[in-house]
């Protein structure tokens, strides 16, 4: 299988259906194309923040509406809803989009929309799973999905956050070093090989979730992004669930061996693929919704 044709396949998650075309039609420049997204969205915990007051980057919070869902992503988990409804709301997709008119969406759907639009264009792209210090001054590697694309040109990939709108970064959100992110396996590992302490991980639940298990989680998001099934970040695999996430040390074992494989995903793209296609138990997720 050719790595490079594989990420150019969408799943039902990064999938335009009907909005192809609409999404074509958007910049080609990725800066651009990252700041026009950014202007449709905006994260919760931006909202919680700085709501019921002026903001820099999204604008005079007070104006949404106090019966607007804070989270929407359980509503639109997929790139397409995405789009329809943000064209629903307003049919110009701008970065003059009414403060009232944007949605509250997750780093998760800002991934995989960027992915999304980026096939549609016919660029190989991936969403990834993992950690990023840079969200925050606080020390601690919060969880955060990003956007890596192929570029043909320089025959490299390379990982782009449309969801960051942190000021004066040390690094080009549209080219990130890959030590400014910790993917999913290299947090599993760090934890595995007592690198990293259990608190210096932490997952945005409610309330949050630290160590191992925003590790094991986010090791599996990557490993089903990395397979194209861009899962909702309430998902996990059924058998870690039913043991609550205490595995054996032959289970941590089977996982040390993936994990390692993920660290060089395009050099290890199709032994990847066989493990996915050969351990079911790894697709067979549980979750919010089933």
């Amino acid at each position: 299988m050719n790595e490079i044709e594989f990420y150019k396949k969408t799943s039902c998650f990064t999938e335009l259906g009907l909005y192809k075309n609409f999404a074509q039609a958007l910049p080609d420049d990725i800066r651009e194309l990252c700041l026009l997204q950014r202007h449709q969205i905006i994260h919760p915990v931006a909202i919680m923040k700085c709501g019921g007051q002026k903001q820099t980057f999204h604008g005079d919070m007070t104006q949404i509406p106090c019966d607007s869902l804070l989270f929407e992503n359980e509503r639109f988990p997929t790139a397409l809803s995405i789009l329809a409804e943000l064209l629903r709301r307003e049919n110009e997709y701008s970065c003059q989009r009414k403060i009232q008119n944007k949605m509250h969406l997750t780093c998760r759907e800002q991934a995989i929309l960027l992915t999304a639009i980026l096939k549609a264009k016919g660029i190989p792209a991936r969403a990834r799973s993992g950690f990023a210090p840079y969200i925050s001054n606080d020390g601690i590697f919060h969880d955060h999905w990003i956007c890596e694309r192929f570029c043909d040109k320089e025959n490299r990939w390379i990982l782009t956050d449309a969801d960051c709108c942190v000021e004066n970064l040390d690094f080009d959100f549209a080219d990130i070093p890959c030590d400014k992110f910790l993917f999913g396996a290299q947090s599993y590992l760090k934890i595995r090989n007592k690198e990293i302490c259990d608190n210096a991980l932490e997952y945005a639940s409610v309330p949050p979730t630290h160590g191992m298990r925003a590790a094991l989680q986010s090791l599996f998001y990557d490993l089903h992004s990395l397979m194209n099934d861009e899962i909702f970040f309430w998902h996990s695999p059924r058998y870690i669930v039913e043991k609550n996430f205490d595995l054996s040390q032959a289970e941590f074992e089977e996982l040390d061996s993936i994990a390692n494989l993920m660290l060089e995903p395009s050099k290890n793209f199709e032994k990847i693929c066989d493990i996915w296609e050969t351990t079911p138990k790894f697709r067979i997720v549980s979750g919010g919704f089933n």
